[in-house]
């Protein structure tokens, strides 16, 4: 397999590698200009020359929008393996890769969001501590915090105490959302409208800046729906997934 690092000069030919087929879908634009105004902060973005879902996104920690302490570390926004590029070893191809690159900037290890169990849109547990990966702090949701450290003597990365206990004191439906998942631009506001329709109170705050989804009230930022204050899901709901969901 053949890889290629996503930059500003050639962002605007190369296909982004999430579910979308349209270069002028609204989702693609979204994702682009977010990844476009990251890649001075350190963001790399590496994937299959091959089109379809096989890449990795990492950024320096400090400016990971997630409430994270982990000054040093290289956080992973995602590690997307799927359909035919599962059971190639591409997984570790492309982790192996950001390893090296980590080490070659002088950081002190990795981290990267996950759960206990496999849940939707995060990190495989099983993988993760297959590969070296280690807890280093749980939400009360059950999120995860895990990181590979360089040095064992390394800090231990931890949440910040706003993601430790995802709580809000707001009734009703609200979405935290960012632009750092593409499939957000077009069923955010499917889901609005769905709400607005049934008469179900809703409410989406979108991040726009790493300082607000640093402090946001969830350990994960691109997608964290909260019910009469108690967080629910980091699953992207579409209208019936959301009816499904509020009516049980």
């Amino acid at each position: 397999m053949e890889y290629i690092r996503v930059t500003k000069e050639n962002l605007e030919k190369e296909h982004i590698c999430c579910a979308i087929s349209n270069n002028k879908d609204v989702q693609v634009s979204s994702k682009k200009t977010w990844l476009f105004d990251r890649f001075d902060e350190g963001l790399v973005f590496l994937k299959s020359t091959e089109r379809g879902k096989c890449f990795i996104e990492y950024i320096p920690a400090e400016n990971a929008w997630v409430p994270i302490k982990a000054d040093g570390y290289m956080y992973i926004d995602c590690l997307w393996v799927s359909g035919s590029f599962k059971g190639h070893g591409y997984s570790s191809d492309l982790l192996n890769a950001c390893i090296a690159d980590s080490k070659e900037k002088g950081k002190k290890g990795l981290c990267i969001l996950c759960a206990a169990k496999k849940m939707p849109f995060l990190a495989d547990p099983k993988f993760l501590k297959y590969k070296g990966f280690l807890v280093g702090d749980e939400a009360d949701n059950g999120i995860q915090l895990m990181y590979l450290p360089f040095d064992q003597k390394a800090e231990v990365p931890k949440f910040k105490e706003c993601a430790k206990h995802p709580r809000i004191d707001e009734p009703g439906y609200v979405l935290y959302y960012t632009s750092q998942c593409p499939f957000n631009a077009k069923y955010v506001p499917i889901v609005e409208q769905t709400a607005k329709e049934n008469h179900i109170p809703f409410r989406a705050v979108h991040l726009e800046s790493r300082e607000s989804a640093q402090n946001a009230p969830t350990p994960v930022t691109n997608y964290a729906l909260f019910h009469d204050g108690k967080y629910v899901t980091n699953e992207q709901m579409n209208d019936k997934k959301f009816l499904k969901l509020v009516n049980g």
